[in-house]
């Protein structure tokens, strides 16, 4: 394990902040603990997931819009403030990882493009460009998660198709039994979710709660969907008549 706990300094908050100090989750936010090597962040849009994982990245020093320490490029990103109010503590400190940003990975490529000379070994190759969506982001899990190092991914299952996220599964598994990879993971993903023993952290109520696989919506919601399909699409449905 390497990021053992992380604590929101209250204290040096501004009285008069606004967002994000004004998400539920983050108000109430004192600290959170790290028990395990992959941890989920889960909740709805706006519950703030996204947002503490950005911050723990700009902690770590990597490129808020996606990147490592060594990935200098500038795209629109977050203005949060909150990596300012946080402290991390590690056992032992690593400095090597990555920040993925589902959103701005087109950005990362081309800077990608800009700067790589060893002809892409670290990324399967080619150029990411030239690679599907789905692909690149298997040649970046698989090529450029292969050192010792903490994991910071946000909403990954966006480009990849269910097989695929059972792949990545794969990865996952392969770099963290010998414990030498952190991952904390904002998802939505009821596949990825299912990653066995990984704590899941729930943003959705005033506090950020442990909560379990099978009670999260993502589980819930898609297993009722499974089983009752037609009658959940025809109650659905019956809402615009």
């Amino acid at each position: 394990m390497f990021l053992k706990k992380l604590t929101l300094l209250q204290e040096k908050i501004p009285h008069d902040s606004k967002y994000p100090f004004s998400i539920p989750a983050i108000k109430h936010l004192r600290e959170m603990t790290f028990q395990k090597s992959v941890t989920f962040f889960v909740g709805e849009n706006g519950s703030g997931k996204s947002t503490l994982l950005e911050a723990i990245a700009d902690k770590c020093e990597f490129n808020t819009a996606g990147g490592g320490r060594n990935n200098t490029y500038e795209v629109h990103a977050s203005e949060s403030s909150l990596g300012d109010y946080l402290r991390l503590s590690w056992l032992p400190k690593i400095t090597n990882g990555f920040f993925l940003r589902a959103e701005s990975f087109y950005h990362f490529a081309t800077h990608l493009e800009e700067v790589d000379n060893t002809g892409f070994v670290h990324y399967g190759g080619r150029s990411l460009h030239e690679q599907s969506h789905g692909e690149s982001f298997l040649s970046l899990f698989k090529h450029r998660f292969n050192q010792r190092g903490i994991y910071l991914l946000d909403e990954p299952e966006a480009a990849l198709s269910p097989a695929r996220q059972l792949a990545f599964l794969k990865i996952i598994h392969d770099l963290t039994r010998n414990n030498e990879a952190q991952f904390i993971i904002a998802s939505h993903s009821p596949i990825l979710l299912g990653y066995p023993d990984a704590e899941i952290f729930s943003f959705d109520g005033d506090t950020i709660a442990e909560v379990s696989y099978e009670n999260t919506d993502h589980y819930t919601l898609t297993k009722y969907f499974l089983q009752h399909r037609e009658k959940l699409l025809a109650e659905l449905f019956s809402e615009d008549v």
